[in-house]
């Protein structure tokens, strides 16, 4: 039986099929037992979860890291490129309902859903209406990174009669109008959704001059990772009415986030639910295990991440 690192919780019927196939360890394991370590084949993980560098250093049979989830920014990839180490992902399995989430938690914001909720649950309804909202019909919506979730999300926006319009890397050629300009971007959006890919080379993408751009009239909705935006800048436009509002499943330090958040009014927090449902859970640890077993029957990956 193959010695698989696992870094990350899984649900319990997850858990149950690593258990079956692996001798599952964890970084504890590795400490109690170093020798371990050169036994180690794969290492199994989630998307949040970070992979230490100096963990893949020792472990010298290592030959794929599977994560469960799209997000691979926490995986030390040159190192593993350079070892020969191929890195998936579980791309597709999770569009859905990452886009569903967004539709949602845009929606709950600009409606006041939750605020709805607890006026007619603290019996206010009999002594008042609840106030006027706003309606997401006729908005210019703005999507930073449009990838595959991202086309998910602008095809379900379009539903709503919206204007829209991307940034990315490059122009990809699509029915929407490509804006290479992010501020700009943010300039022309009443809504900027952020979902592009984590890592380096998007941190603090969304700044304090894209959110000066988007206004005290725009919303910003976060379902890719918190390191995209510069939380601080965000915090103090919240504050101040720089921006109306934003719909968050993501932050820095998650779960642990800024306790600021939780006196402002004008935001939903989410506890990165982007894929958190049964289905969609189990396609993603189904494709991450099917990862795991072709590598070791074939030498082939199902879906490997592509190098940079």
């Amino acid at each position: 039986m193959r010695v698989v690192l696992q870094i990350g919780e899984f649900a319990p019927e997850i858990q149950a099929r690593l258990d079956t196939e692996f001798r599952c360890v964890n970084l504890a394991d590795l400490e109690r037992e170093p020798g371990l370590a050169i036994a180690v084949s794969a290492i199994v993980t989630r998307s949040n979860q970070d992979v230490p560098e100096d963990v893949v250093r020792r472990l010298p049979a290592l030959e794929i890291i599977a994560t469960c989830g799209v997000g691979y920014d926490l995986i030390p990839r040159a190192l593993a490129a350079s070892r020969g180490i191929v890195v998936t992902n579980t791309p597709g399995v999770l569009n859905a309902a990452v886009a569903e989430l967004c539709i949602g938690s845009l929606l709950a914001l600009l409606r006041r859903l939750p605020q709805a909720d607890r006026f007619v649950r603290e019996g206010r309804w009999t002594a008042a209406g609840f106030p006027l909202a706003t309606s997401l019909a006729g908005k210019h919506v703005g999507i930073v990174g449009m990838g595959r979730i991202g086309k998910e999300i602008a095809c379900r926006l379009e539903m709503f009669g919206v204007a829209l319009a991307y940034h990315g890397r490059t122009d990809q050629q699509l029915a929407w109008r490509y804006e290479a300009d992010l501020p700009a971007l943010a300039r022309d959006s009443d809504i900027l959704v952020v979902v592009a890919p984590g890592g380096a080379d998007t941190r603090h993408l969304i700044d304090a001059r894209v959110l000066d751009a988007l206004g005290p009239d725009g919303y910003l909705v976060n379902v890719a990772r918190g390191s995209l935006v510069d939380e601080q800048a965000l915090l103090a436009a919240l504050e101040r009415g720089g921006i109306a509002g934003a719909a968050l499943d993501v932050f820095d330090n998650e779960p642990d986030i800024d306790p600021r958040f939780f006196a402002l009014p004008n935001v939903l927090l989410t506890p990165h639910l982007g894929s958190a449902t049964h289905e969609t859970r189990a396609a993603m640890a189904q494709l991450m295990l099917d990862n795991v077993r072709s590598w070791f029957r074939s030498g082939r990956a199902l879906t490997p991440v592509e190098p940079d």
